[in-house]
């Protein structure tokens, strides 16, 4: 698990945060979303299967919504965008290690679970977009740039465009993933992210000639 993630972990004031405690505490939030789910999960049983006490545990997160959102988080920034020499090639295979990370027992039941819960919460919303939405951000941005560097796309000076097309992209590529693995129980397999990619490409394409 990437130690960058772990430091950016939101924390209360006090000692220095121990790492090893912080990967134990997380990993054993997930085990216990997948053996109990969302409801029955306590901020005592975590403390248990991570070998720590539970005021441990309360000096990092407040409170069960937070620490569910940040052990969902850090799986999704194992994430990598690699250079594979073209736009498409390079968001083909981050789309496939996205799905394949929906698969995993703990990532599905954990992002499940906060979602359903996030609905009535609004702070726990907010968590889940500064945690795991913004953060995720970070690999269209780089591909984008990329892109830009190969001659793919055109260089836009303008923030507000640039910033209001990577969120688009990132909701695109992250609303048909999510909804095909977890809500229509389709696979999404390389024929179907291979379509899903020529279309967002093609779009981009197609918007830059226009702009």
């Amino acid at each position: 698990m990437c130690s960058r993630t772990r430091s950016r972990t939101t924390g209360r004031p006090g000692r220095p945060r121990s790492v090893e405690a912080d990967a134990a505490i997380l990993e054993a939030t997930r085990a216990a979303l997948v053996d109990l789910g969302w409801s029955k999960l306590t901020m005592g049983d975590v403390a248990t299967r991570a070998g720590v006490a539970k005021t441990t545990l309360y000096r990092r997160w407040g409170n069960k919504n937070e620490l569910v959102v940040d052990a969902v988080a850090v799986l999704f920034d194992e994430l990598e965008l690699p250079d594979l020499g073209s736009l498409q090639a390079d968001i083909e295979n981050v789309v496939l290690q996205f799905a394949e990370l929906l698969q995993r027992p703990e990532t599905k039941t954990a992002l499940m679970a906060v979602v359903a819960e996030s609905t009535r919460d609004a702070p726990l919303r907010e968590r889940i977009r500064t945690s795991i939405v913004d953060r995720q951000k970070r690999l269209v941005l780089e591909g984008r740039q990329r892109a830009q560097a190969r001659g793919e796309l055109p260089t836009d000076r303008n923030p507000a465009t640039i910033d209001a097309t990577d969120d688009l992209i990132f909701d695109v590529i992250a609303g048909a993933v999510v909804h095909r693995a977890l809500v229509s129980a389709e696979p999404v397999d390389e024929q179907w992210v291979q379509r899903l990619c020529a279309l967002l490409v093609g779009g981009l394409g197609a918007a830059a000639a226009q702009g």
